[in-house]
């Protein structure tokens, strides 16, 4: 009998002893003290351009940064030179998960279904500096704007930032004013806001592939072209052409686009690293296509006649087809808006 209270009271004591061991640790109890480690993730970042331009380069810059802000838990490789494709295959990408990011222009938005309010951000002859661009893109009132098109298009862009080369005209014959487009046979991008823009100034658009332009120019297949400083100095259009216009008729600003699925997955933090990067790598991009720029144009105004023209007479011209695009080409009153917003 002795022997088998002393066998409960034993097992008894064993059992007890077990449950305070199985009780929950009080990181358990509390849920607070500790939480569980960022899943490491690795973005596949694209851009068309080559490894010296300084889209490259600033977005090389902001994947050290996400990389250094993150303690490595995220990283971003990049993609230059097209390698994962033109921009209409990166923005299908991040549409279907195959791409994570890109870095391009704020342009390119509206050859998306559902952002065609962002053409207004390519208007011709409009924008009189690359900080009035930004400052809409940047204002409350623009915000929705990015929401609703994150919403219809599955692409968001984080971060509108980073000056790049205006598209300038160079010609055969010297433009001061609206009068002097008057007949001009000008090479354009294949956009029909460009090309109604420069028939509204009486000029003659033709489309002719970029590579095939400097023999055009030359033979006379073309009077003039409209691209940016950078270009014309790559392509070596001066040696075909005798004026160079600062025009800057078409101003463009880099955009951090990135999957609006991956971007839900994200938490505050992570998102936090990569808008913080992506403001610091724009800035970088400003910095060095500035430098570019003022190099291309100080070899061209040596090669070439300058000429500043009076834009206002060619914004006076166009007055009538600057309000024939609202309604069409963005939503109707968003043009006032706009206005609205450059003049507070």
């Amino acid at each position: 009998m002795k022997k088998t209270i002393l066998f409960v009271l034993i097992m008894l004591c064993l059992l007890v002893f077990a449950g305070c061991n199985s009780s929950p640790s009080s990181n358990e109890q509390t849920g607070t003290d500790e939480s569980p480690e960022v899943e490491n993730i690795t973005l596949k970042l694209g851009t068309i351009r080559d490894d010296s331009d300084p889209t490259t380069l600033a977005a090389h810059r902001f994947a050290e940064i996400v990389e250094e802000n993150s303690a490595g838990a995220i990283k971003v490789d990049i993609y230059p030179n097209s390698t994962i494709g033109g921009i209409l295959d990166m923005f299908t990408g991040m549409e279907t998960g195959t791409v994570d990011m890109m870095y391009e222009g704020i342009s390119s938005y509206p050859w998306l279904d559902g952002a065609r309010d962002f053409n207004i951000t390519s208007f011709p002859f409009f924008w009189e500096s690359y900080d009035d661009l930004v400052k809409v893109l940047d204002s409350e009132d623009f915000q929705p704007l990015f929401e609703e098109a994150a919403a219809a298009t599955g692409v968001r862009v984080i971060k509108a930032i980073g000056d790049t080369e205006a598209r300038q005209l160079t010609a055969n014959k010297a433009v001061h004013s609206a009068e002097d487009f008057n007949g001009l046979k000008i090479r354009t991008a294949e956009s029909e806001i460009v090309q109604q823009t420069m028939q509204a100034l009486g000029a003659q658009p033709v489309v002719i592939p970029l590579s095939d332009l400097y023999m055009a120019l030359r033979q006379g297949t073309a009077d003039a072209q409209e691209n940016g400083f950078i270009t014309v100095q790559n392509m070596s259009f001066y040696e075909v052409q005798d004026y160079v216009m600062q025009t800057d008729y078409i101003r463009d600003v880099k955009a951090w686009y990135i999957s609006e699925n991956l971007w839900s997955t994200l938490s505050d933090e992570q998102k936090g690293i990569l808008t913080e990067a992506s403001i610091e790598a724009g800035n970088y991009q400003t910095e060095l296509a500035r430098e570019q720029v003022e190099e291309s144009l100080n070899l061209l105004k040596d090669e070439m006649e300058y000429i500043e023209p009076d834009l206002a007479s060619i914004r006076a011209t166009l007055e009538p087809t600057f309000q024939s695009f609202d309604g069409e080409l963005w939503q109707e009153g968003l043009l006032e808006k706009v206005q609205t917003i450059l003049n507070q």
